[in-house]
């Protein structure tokens, strides 16, 4: 394909680091605002957190915005050295990181956001600058030959709670989901939503049951830290339920989410890492112009 050919169907598309950019910040959106969620930020309340709100939790994504852009446009004029890129990436990320920070009086709102949505939109800008589709599978395996390389500019160790849990429980997180080509988000959450949009459900539906099925699958490092082993079976298998009692809207599930929101909330722990897939999944989903489900809303 020409340049030419290519600057041609980039107009026709509209696909610009910056259309990319705020497609993240709307998924991040759409995650916070979907309502109502098992002990995360929505509408409603705080859920399980005592330092987050719906309005911080906005806020911080509208605050993102130019990172997001800054990671699409590194992909977009990337050429084939993705060492380079990876370096490149790393910084903008750690700066997005300390901007998040600044922004939010010191509370992580989006570190999780940052690492995942940022491998995505940096793998679907450079993707779409050499004019392919933008199928979730291709997306996400992009974003995985970038995780899997090291970023030499980051620390060693972190002491985050979610590399604390990985280390003491022996699960991947949010590192090893990303090398693995992001598994809980095109073979379990984008499955999950079309499904439920494609038997009638409304678009608010559709979002909690993709969120569900996340939660069920996910060794969720924000449940592990908070709620050890036992809270991570015990949520998993609560999501699970409310599948198996026929998705959020069901009288019966709704009866098993608010018994599920009920436990997590007595437990204090919050799957924040679904929460960060879920996003990534809208995304990813907003991105596919292979599939012809519209994507309304509720």
């Amino acid at each position: 394909m020409t340049t030419m050919t290519l600057q041609i169907q980039q107009r026709k598309t509209g696909l610009t680091p910056a259309v990319l950019a705020r497609q993240v910040v709307q998924a991040l959106l759409d995650e916070v605002t979907l309502t109502p969620k098992p002990g995360l930020v929505d509408l409603r309340s705080r859920g399980a957190h005592t330092d987050l709100n719906w309005a911080l939790m906005s806020h911080s994504a509208c605050t993102l915005q130019p990172v997001f852009a800054a990671l699409a446009g590194a992909g977009w004029h990337a050429d084939q050295d993705d060492d380079s890129l990876r370096q490149q990436i790393g910084r903008i990320g750690r700066h997005g990181e300390a901007l998040m920070m600044a922004a939010t009086g010191g509370v992580n709102t989006h570190r999780g956001a940052i690492w995942a949505l940022g491998l995505l939109v940096t793998a679907a800008a450079q993707l779409g600058a050499r004019g392919a589709q933008l199928a979730p599978a291709a997306v996400a395996e992009r974003a995985a030959a970038l995780a899997r390389l090291p970023d030499r500019g980051a620390p060693p160790e972190t002491g985050n709670k979610g590399e604390l849990a990985c280390r003491q429980y022996q699960v991947g997180g949010a590192r090893g989901q990303a090398m693995a080509a992001f598994p809980h988000v095109v073979d379990v959450g984008l499955p999950c939503l079309r499904a439920s949009r494609a038997r009638g459900d409304t678009e608010t539906t559709a979002r909690l049951n993709a969120l569900l099925a996340i939660v069920a699958q996910l060794d969720d490092t924000c449940v592990l830290s908070r709620g050890g082993k036992e809270g991570l079976l015990d949520l998993q298998a609560g999501a699970a339920q409310v599948l198996a009692a026929g998705g959020a809207a069901s009288q019966e599930g709704s009866a098993a989410l608010l018994a599920l929101e009920a436990q997590v909330l007595a437990r204090r722990v919050s799957p924040g890492g679904a929460a960060d897939l879920l996003a990534a999944t809208l995304f990813l989903d907003s991105l596919d112009n292979t599939h012809g489900v519209p994507h309304g809303t509720a």
